[in-house]
C-alpha cells in the first residue's frame, strides 16, 4: 500500500475531535471524527455517535479552499478497524484513480 496507516494519528487521537491531513501523489486526504466537534471534555460514555469521514480531493488546494464538489467522502466505522478500513479505501481510491481530478 502507498498510504501506511502509521502516517495517521493514532486512533484515540480522533476521540478527542482532530482531523488529519495528508497527501500523495496528487491526492489529498483527510481523515476525521464526524461530526467533527472537540470532545476533549466530554466523557467517552457521553459522547454521542460518531464515524470515521475519510474525504479525498485533488492537489493543489487544502481542505478549506476546495470546491466540495471536487471532494469524495466514505464513512467508517468509529473503531481501529475502521480507521484501516479507512487507509485501505485511501489507497484503493488513489490506485483507481478514482477521486475527483
Amino acid at each position: 500500500m502507498a498510504i501506511d496507516k502509521h502516517t495517521f494519528f493514532n486512533f484515540n487521537h480522533y476521540l478527542y475531535g482532530e482531523a488529519f491531513y495528508g497527501s500523495y501523489e496528487g491526492m489529498r486526504y483527510r481523515l476525521a471524527r464526524e461530526p467533527l466537534e472537540n470532545v476533549f471534555f466530554v466523557p467517552v460514555d457521553k459522547r454521542g455517535p460518531a464515524t470515521l469521514r475519510a474525504t479525498i480531493w485533488p492537489e493543489p488546494y487544502a481542505y478549506g479552499h476546495t470546491d466540495t464538489a471536487l471532494m469524495k467522502s466514505e464513512d467508517f466505522e468509529f473503531s481501529e478497524e475502521g480507521l484501516e478500513a479507512a487507509v485501505k479505501w485511501f489507497n484503493e481510491q488513489h490506485e483507481a484513480g478514482d477521486w475527483p481530478k
